[in-house]
């Protein structure tokens, strides 16, 4: 391995690279041109308005009356005048005070005056007797050389400027938008992210270690003939820790990090993009080793041949373009190694996920029941736990959160125990920030007593039907409090993660979400609005059952719907579904929504002594945990509670 190579690894911010103009550290806002080219146009405006005052001054006059001026004449004190239009300004042979009656006044020496339009009195007979001087200009005649140097001074002043800049190399404010946005991270300012600080993705944090390491030690790859991957993509939803990542991955290197998002490439003007782009890359290879971060990658590298060709659409394409060549350009010991994240895959354009660009691509996915944990003890590090938390069932109760939310979860907590002036967060402060999280604010709003009965009786059909679905996720707490934009919650969730889903774990949830309706229906004869959000829900479990996952008999194991992150129908080129397929659909959603509706009411019907018992214990609580449900229903809990998806789920009645 070359010395020159390794020299680089070790340093963790080359020299050369460090006054460098363009690129500023974190916290600087500006390059130093731009500050420099402002200073500097404001010093010459300053001197420009100084000058121009000098020459267009002189020295200052006193105004004095026609006939103290006619006087003075007569007795021989005026040198010379000059007259402009009915306006005399001149000079006495010897300074005089003015007004003569004031004591006190100065001696005025240059003057001016105004001769009377209705006078007639020999003034030039009288000047030309007594030895004076007589000037006259125009009245509106200004020197060539003034109104060269007035009207195109401050021009030619800031074009001469933009031109010093230029030939600077540092281009002014124009050239100025050709530069990177990109930030150089220095692990010496603030605090320091390393993979201590990340838990909860072992398996991507392996995939990315290997990548410091090839960076580290280039020797133990490259006598097997091993070449560093060119490119990086972290995927996933938000919120798993793809940027945490990155930034950890800038802790540990030790070579140069630049960061930036992809939206900063992005301006107006088309090809300015590109020109960041190129900037962006040259000073990375000049720094090599080093690492390119690209944050939400999506915003720049979407597929390309939209319909619309939009001048915007070509500012994208151009940067896109200019991503790719640099991407591809690179050879194997050059040692730049460009990582990305986005959230959203299926959107980026196929040349930009081929081998030798992003020959890596690694899915971020929600952490499992021990990654939480960890996750958990990551957050919780410097927070004071009281004894009666239990880090473990916390990681359980919270099936499908992602990293960022188990940190607002910690975050929440220890707020609500300062709030309380606890001296730990206790598991009480943490129960109640998840419940913050989950169901929502609570609001302070005066119900009607007709009113909280029927949420009563609604939010009860809902966590009965939970109670005795088979298979049904368990339910947690029960509340007729209104919080969000829900006056009231059934909140269920699963004890263990799961990644499958039965067709009759499905119907289920379809029923549940029903239930309220149906209990309105089946205590008050009636329905409300107040089912809004549960029939979206069940329509929206019932579609994809249909449509995605071929859970209807009449429509077969045939797709005939989009994914959710899909952007358009499938096939919406010709090859799509026919009309008559999505009337089928239609009528099989209508049809699962119609049998789960009737289970519904028939299981409430046969269980109304339960129903009623279970609405009457949330009117006197208002809010029910488990155990109080369970016991108010007069059900015992199943002793081993089959689960549900990655994601709590809880039922509003709007």
């Amino acid at each position: 391995m070359s010395t020159w190579l390794r020299r680089a690894v070790r340093t963790p911010r080359p020299p050369q690279f460090g006054g460098r103009p363009g690129y500023t550290d974190p916290g600087t806002d500006r390059p130093r041109t731009t500050k420099l080219f402002w200073l500097l146009f404001v010093g010459l405006l300053t001197l420009n308005w100084i000058i121009a005052a000098a020459l267009q001054g002189g020295p200052t006059r006193t105004t004095v009356s026609y006939t103290f001026f006619r006087d003075q004449v007569q007795a021989h004190n005026v040198v010379e005048i000059t007259s402009t239009g009915d306006s005399i300004d001149g000079r006495f042979r010897t300074a005089v005070r003015y007004p003569p009656s004031d004591q006190n006044a100065r001696p005025v020496q240059w003057f001016t005056t105004e001769r009377p339009a209705f006078a007639d009195d020999g003034l030039m007979q009288l000047l030309l007797r007594n030895g004076v001087n007589v000037n006259a200009r125009p009245p509106d005649h200004v020197p060539l050389w003034q109104q060269l140097v007035y009207g195109f001074g401050p021009t030619i002043l800031f074009v001469a400027l933009l031109a010093w800049l230029y030939r600077r190399g540092g281009a002014g404010a124009f050239g100025g938008m050709l530069r990177s946005r990109a930030k150089l991270y220095r692990p010496d300012q603030g605090p320091r992210t390393t993979f201590a600080d990340v838990a909860g993705i072992d398996e991507v944090k392996a995939e990315v270690q290997e990548i410091v390491d090839f960076l580290k030690n280039p020797d133990r790859y490259r006598r097997l003939g091993a070449a560093i991957p060119k490119g990086v993509l972290l995927s996933g939803p938000p919120g798993t820790g793809k940027t945490l990542l990155a930034r950890a991955v800038a802790g540990e290197a030790g070579v140069p990090f630049f960061f930036v998002s992809a939206s900063e490439f992005i301006e107006m003007i088309v090809g300015v993009g590109a020109g960041r782009v190129r900037d962006l890359f040259d000073h990375a290879k000049k720094s090599a080793p080093a690492i390119v971060f690209i944050d939400e990658l999506d915003a720049v590298g979407r597929a390309r041949g939209g319909a619309v060709a939009m001048s915007g659409h070509d500012e994208r394409e151009q940067t896109l373009n200019q991503i790719l060549t640099e991407m591809d350009g690179f050879t194997g010991a050059e040692g730049v190694v460009v990582l990305a994240a986005t959230n959203r895959p299926e959107v980026l354009d196929p040349a930009l996920l081929r081998p030798g660009r992003f020959d890596r691509r690694i899915m971020v996915n929600p952490p499992d029941h021990a990654g939480r944990e960890q996750i958990l003890k990551v957050h919780t590090r410097s927070v004071a736990l009281a004894d009666n938390v239990d880090l473990a069932e916390l990681a359980a109760a919270t099936p499908g959160m992602v990293g960022a939310d188990l940190r607002n979860l910690v975050n929440e907590a220890a707020l609500l125990a300062a709030r309380r002036n606890h001296d730990r967060v206790t598991r009480a402060d943490f129960n109640d920030a998840l419940e913050k999280m989950v169901l929502g604010t609570a609001r302070k709003i005066t119900m009607s007593p007709d009113d909280r009965r029927r949420t009563a009786y609604h939010e009860g059909g809902h966590a009965l039907l939970g109670m005795l679905t088979t298979g049904a996720d368990p339910v947690r707490k029960v509340s007729i409090i209104p919080r969000g934009k829900a006056l009231g919650v059934t909140f269920q969730s699963p004890s263990e993660d799961r990644y499958g889903y039965m067709s009759t774990y499905l119907r289920g949830r379809i029923t549940g979400a029903l239930g309220g309706r149906a209990a309105e229906e089946l205590v008050f004869g009636d329905v409300s609005t107040g089912a809004e959000s549960d029939l979206e829900q069940a329509t929206a479990i019932a579609r994809q059952m249909v449509g995605r996952w071929g859970m209807s008999k009449a429509i077969g194991p045939v797709t005939v719907l989009a994914r959710p992150d899909q952007e358009q129908f499938p096939g919406l080129d010709g090859n799509g579904p026919a009309p008559d397929t999505r009337s089928l659909v239609d009528r099989e959603v209508r049809r699962i929504l119609d049998e789960c509706d009737e289970r519904a009411r028939n299981t409430l019907g046969e269980h109304r002594t339960n129903l009623d018992r279970l609405a009457q214990a949330l009117l006197d609580k208002e809010t029910l945990d488990a155990e109080e449900a369970y016991a108010a229903a007069g059900i015992a809990p199943a002793s081993s509670p089959q689960d549900e998806d990655l994601r709590d789920r809880s039922e509003e009645r709007v």
